[in-house]
């Protein structure tokens, strides 16, 4: 399609100008591209989307194919959760090995990984990796075997060091890669002006790595607190998480679907949230290390 426009050119002829069209396999990509977002999202929603339906339902609604929209709500499930099963404590003791073995990760893991960035500690680096890759359920009757012996079985103790064997290889890897992002000049410079190297670190280095300790701080407390298997071998009856309570609504005759959605749910929610108001924190932490300089 060509427009005239009053503008002329210096032979005298009007000047013509050519609007140009996105080619048709350009749209074409766009949409696809659109609509496969748009199908992902609802993959990934649809289950969440289901547990949190049934969490207000009977387990005669579940089972009813007919009801599965529209139905009457009930809140029994929920009030057999927080109330007659006083899911609070193990909420707070979910919580509590969270934070604690979140923290002391950070303490042991940020110093570590500084060393071993700043001192190309790649052979300990590997190592400590290791740690990471090495499947949990090898480690489970070791540990039970140890800690049964020393009478700590049951303990929060004991969680929060098996915790801390796989929090605290993600924190010091996650920390490696910001550490390295991060201009040694800046740590000469402050050495340079009376710092020293522990100074420099404390106050010039560690306000800079806000991000990425926030990030590995984040990870660390999402793992922990979806934790089962750990704390299904190594917990006792005052020491039970929330992902062992769940358990609980399963039984050898029959499941309790209402109740364990509704269990579920409440496991869920402070994570999403956790999630949703610290994206950026995960987002830029983790490409951190994508380039250096």
């Amino acid at each position: 399609m060509t427009v005239l426009t009053p503008n002329q050119t210096s032979a005298g002829k009007p000047q013509v100008l050519h609007r140009r069209r996105k080619p048709l396999a350009t749209r074409a990509y766009k949409a696809f591209r659109v609509a496969a977002l748009i199908a992902v999202v609802l993959f990934l929603i649809a289950p969440l989307f289901w547990m949190l339906l049934a969490s207000f339902k009977t387990n005669v609604d579940i089972y009813d194919t007919g009801k599965a929209l529209f139905f009457s709500p009930t809140g029994e499930n929920y009030a057999n959760v927080l109330q007659r099963n006083n899911y609070f404590v193990f909420i707070f003791n979910s919580f509590w090995v969270a934070f604690v073995s979140t923290a002391l990760s950070i303490v042991l893991g940020v110093p570590a990984a500084y060393a071993m960035s700043r001192f190309t500690m790649h052979r300990s680096a590997l190592v400590v990796l290791m740690a990471r890759v090495i499947p949990g359920v090898s480690l489970l009757v070791p540990w039970y075997y140890v800690f049964s012996n020393l009478r700590m079985v049951g303990r929060f103790e004991v969680l929060i060091l098996s915790h801390m064997f796989v929090a605290l290889p993600l924190i010091v890897y996650i920390m490696m890669s910001y550490f390295d992002s991060l201009p040694l000049e800046l740590e000469e410079s402050a050495q340079v002006d009376g710092l020293t190297p522990i100074g420099a670190f404390r106050r010039i280095t560690l306000p800079l790595s806000v991000a990425g300790i926030a990030t590995a701080g984040i990870l660390s407390f999402i793992f922990s607190w979806n934790n089962f298997m750990f704390a299904l071998v190594l917990s006792g009856a005052s020491t039970k998480t929330l992902p062992v309570a769940i358990f609980d609504f399963v039984s050898y005759a029959s499941i309790d679907w209402g109740g364990l959605m509704a269990a579920a749910t409440v496991v869920t929610i402070p994570i999403m949230i956790i999630a949703l108001f610290t994206q950026k924190y995960i987002v830029s932490g983790l490409t951190a290390g994508a380039t250096k300089g």
